[in-house]
C-alpha cells in the first residue's frame, strides 16, 4: 500500500506501509462480494474460487473476521458467511484491525541514542522527548487509521457498483445461487426455494 503525506516540502510519498499484507486486500475484496446479500451466504471455497485465490489461505481470514464481529456464519449445505452488521457501519479500518490486528507501522529503535560519537552514552539532548522521525511515522500512521476508518464497505461497495455494468451483478447472483444448489444436491439435501 502507498501511503502519501503532505509536508512542508510537499507531497511525500512512501511504502512503509507494505507490512500490510494480501490477506487484506483479499480479506477486503470478499467483503465486497457480501455487502446486500444478507440472505446469500457465501462460503470461503466460493468466494475463494471467485477471487481466485485458495480456499485455506481465506479460510485462515475468516475466522479473524468472525471474531471481530464483521461476519456471521451460517450453518448447513447453503451456509457460508454473510455480514454481521449494515456495511455501513463496517469500516476498512475495522477490517485491517481484525485481520492484522492493531499493531503500530513503525516501530522506533531508538536510533539516536547509539551514535558513536558518544560512546555508549548518550547526552540526554539527544534522547529527549519523542524522536523526530518516531514523530513523523506517528502522524502518517494516525493519518492512516483515519482515511481507513472514514471509508466503509458501503461506501466503496457503491463506487464499484457504479462502473460495473447492471448484468455483471445479475450474473453474478445467478452464479452465487447455482454454487449454493450444486452444495445442496451433492448433500442429498432437498433444496429449498429461493426467493426472487
Amino acid at each position: 500500500m502507498i501511503f502519501m503525506l503532505t509536508t512542508q516540502r510537499g507531497l511525500f510519498k512512501s511504502a512503509f506501509m507494505a507490512h500490510l499484507t494480501s490477506s487484506v486486500e483479499y480479506g477486503l475484496h470478499c467483503l465486497l462480494w457480501l455487502v446486500g446479500k444478507e440472505d446469500q451466504p457465501l462460503s470461503s471455497r466460493d468466494l475463494a474460487e471467485l477471487q481466485g485465490v485458495s480456499p485455506s489461505f481465506l479460510a485462515k481470514i475468516f475466522p479473524k473476521l468472525e471474531k471481530a464481529g464483521i461476519v456471521l456464519s451460517t450453518g448447513g449445505v447453503r451456509g457460508g458467511y454473510v455480514l454481521a452488521r449494515p456495511a455501513d457501519q463496517i469500516s476498512f479500518l475495522d477490517v485491517v484491525d481484525a485481520i492484522e490486528g492493531d499493531k503500530p507501522l513503525f516501530e522506533c529503535q531508538e536510533v539516536r541514542g547509539r551514535c558513536a560519537l558518544f560512546g555508549g552514552d548518550a547526552p540526554g539532548w539527544a534522547t529527549a522527548g519523542t524522536c523526530a522521525i518516531h514523530a513523523v511515522m506517528l502522524q502518517a500512521e494516525k493519518a492512516m487509521r483515519e482515511a481507513l476508518a472514514a471509508q466503509t464497505l458501503a461506501s466503496v461497495g457503491a463506487r464499484f457498483g457504479s462502473k460495473a455494468p447492471a448484468d455483471f451483478f445479475s450474473s453474478f447472483d445467478s452464479w452465487a445461487q447455482g454454487r449454493a444448489r450444486d452444495r445442496t444436491a451433492r448433500s442429498g439435501r432437498s433444496a429449498k426455494t429461493t426467493p426472487p
